[in-house]
């Protein structure tokens, strides 16, 4: 077969299926353009999910009847001012996107420059129908109409469109995230769904864009290293997701899904949060145009640094101090759901002369102090002497005001799991073992940094006895965990015996441990660097060896483990990203008994 020069509109077709894969990646391209342009609003309007009609007006500089002509012409752009591409500075350069939407719909272009009049276009499937003089206020007004509609093998591929419309959607959240200070709104079928007005703070951009209760439940993460700028929103640990899908990242304005900013994320949240949740972030790199490729996708969603080691260690790093800053803090927002479990039970009414008060005689009466001590004297075993019991057990000293601590003072134990405080602004209720777990991880942490953990030798040496290929990575690993106080050696084929266990574990569950640390290993052991191999075994030891609910607490116990909590980084959420504690705050408990 000999070689042929394909026609134009074939080439512009070819050149529309790397560019506008469905109405989001042409919805794309167009507001790229706008803010671009300079444009302080942005209104977009939709018909049945992009696939009728997709129109986006934009009070940017606009264009003249030549710009127009040549804005239609194939690597045509105002965006590359010489032939430096490694020096772009906007979001749209490559000069594609307009012809190629031109090729494959029906567009129609009408802009006016400030000072100017107005000028119209019309391009249909790549065949020029109209131009002319055009009335509208200055800026630009694109419409698409019927997208792949004269390309049935392209629309036949097209998703519903609702889903199309999703996809629109989530395009103009990213864009809106990245830049703050430009007004957005959203029409599908005639309903409006989205509006942000500009200069809005960005982190509550994000919050409008994503979910309002993550205005309360953020915190700002701001960090600079070799003229690589990061900043952002990111959720605490205890507010995440079931899915990735609301992650935003954003590398110098531009919306990216990349690996490696993905993969640390991940890293960053590595011992925060279970394995199948997913924190909400918006976070924005800026770095020198040339320390990073833009030119690496024609869609332009994925970028390639020149030093990704650099460009992780800031994402985890400054993802860590953000949230070390916050300390104990954790999401306290009530739930309605749990709220609404709080009903009073009906109680039948039992007439007054049936209360068993009334079959016998009223004793004498007693003073508090003989009741206190005939009541104990009643309940307590001559042979033994039973734990201290929350509120029952005698106070040597006053108990301290809950307004002088930010979690409270504890005033009993619910369950033997759940430890309740009083605090100046309501009532705490705390997970004794998610909490005592994320403190032990600490305890861990910083006495790796320092001398290394402590070691208590076994009585008696305890055999496990797991799989090979277990075992092999066990013992592939045996001094990385010597350094946590594990000391492990090989027992046979499937087997591994243990001598000594952390000291600050104290009685753990030896079995279960060694068996979790050869799962965790054996899932992700290939997939992460050392740091956070360590992390992972920290954390695993941290759950074995953490006190267990139903473990009766004296007061002193729990007033310990609470100001503890006060003083340790991410001790608002334990080691799998559950809370370690929640507030009932006095609103809340008032609207339980109608007071509110």
């Amino acid at each position: 077969m000999s070689i042929r020069r394909l026609p134009e509109h074939l080439v512009n077709r070819i050149a529309a299926g790397e560019v506008v894969e469905r109405p989001a990646s042409a919805l794309k391209e167009i507001v790229e353009n706008a803010l671009d342009a300079g444009a302080t609003r942005i209104a977009v309007r939709l018909s049945n999910g992009g696939l009728d009609r997709i129109e986006v007006s934009d009070d940017g500089c606009g264009m003249d009847s030549a710009d127009m002509a040549l804005a239609l012409e194939r690597h045509a752009t105002s965006k590359l001012p010489d032939d430096a591409i490694e020096n772009v500075a906007t979001l749209g350069f490559r000069g594609e996107a307009l012809p190629s939407i031109a090729s494959v719909a029906r567009l129609s272009i009408d802009s006016r420059p400030r000072g100017s009049d107005g000028w119209n276009r019309t391009v249909d499937n790549g065949l020029l129908l109209s131009e002319g003089p055009a009335a509208l206020p200055p800026g630009t007004r694109v419409t698409v109409d019927q997208l792949f509609g004269k390309v049935p093998a392209r629309r036949k591929f097209l998703r519903s469109p609702k889903a199309e419309y999703a996809a629109c959607l989530d395009i103009v959240r990213r864009l809106a995230m990245a830049h703050p200070s430009v007004a957005f709104s959203v029409e599908h079928d005639g309903r409006r769904v989205l509006g942000v007005q500009e200069n809005d703070a960005r982190e509550d951009r994000v919050a409008a864009l994503t979910d309002r209760q993550l205005a309360d439940n953020h915190v700002i993460v701001s960090l600079e290293r070799d003229g690589v700028q990061l900043s952002g929103v990111a959720s605490l640990p205890t507010y995440n997701r079931g899915v990735g899908d609301h992650q935003y990242l954003f590398v110098n304005g531009r919306p990216v899904k990349d690996r490696l900013l993905i993969g640390a994320l991940r890293g960053a949240y590595a011992d925060m949060l279970a394995r199948d949740r997913h924190p909400v972030v918006a976070l924005f790199l800026d770095v020198p145009p040339l320390e990073v490729d833009v030119n690496v996708h024609p869609a332009k969603t994925e970028v390639r640094f020149r030093d990704p080691a650099l460009i992780r260690g800031m994402i985890v790093s400054g993802l860590r101090r953000a949230l070390d800053a916050e300390g104990f803090r954790a999401v306290q927002h009530a739930d309605p759901a749990g709220l609404s479990a709080w009903k009073p039970e009906p109680i039948s009414p039992t007439p007054i002369s049936a209360l068993p008060i009334f079959e016998a005689a009223a004793p004498a009466p007693v003073s508090y102090n003989q009741f206190v001590q005939s009541s104990f004297a009643d309940r307590r075993p001559s042979f033994q002497t039973p734990p201290p019991q929350a509120r029952a057990e005698p106070a040597a000293e006053p108990a301290p005001e809950g307004h002088s601590f930010p979690l409270g003072v504890a005033r009993g134990q619910v369950a033997r799991t759940y430890i309740v405080a009083e605090a100046e602004d309501g009532l705490v209720i705390v997970d004794q073992h998610a909490a005592h777990e994320r403190l032990t991880l600490e305890r861990m942490r910083r006495a790796m940094e320092g001398q290394g953990v402590a070691s208590q030798a076994l009585l008696l040496p305890e055999v496990v006895e797991l799989d090979e290929p277990a075992c092999d990575r066990l013992e592939a690993r045996t001094e990385e965990l010597r350094e946590f106080g594990l000391d492990l050696e090989r027992f046979g084929p499937s087997a591994m015996l243990v001598r000594a266990v952390p000291a600050m574990l104290g009685q753990s569950d030896v079995q279960g441990m060694v068996t979790d640390l050869a799962d965790d290993l054996a899932a992700y052991d290939s997939a992460l660097s050392l740091k956070e191999r360590l992390d992972l075994v920290a954390a695993t030891m941290a759950c074995h060896g953490s006190v267990r609910a139903g473990r009766v607490l004296s007061v002193a116990e729990m007033n310990a483990l609470l100001r503890e909590m006060e003083v340790t980084p991410r001790s608002g959420q334990c080691n799998h990203g559950r809370p370690t504690w929640v507030k009932l705050g006095h609103g809340d408990i008032e609207k339980l008994f109608g007071r509110k």
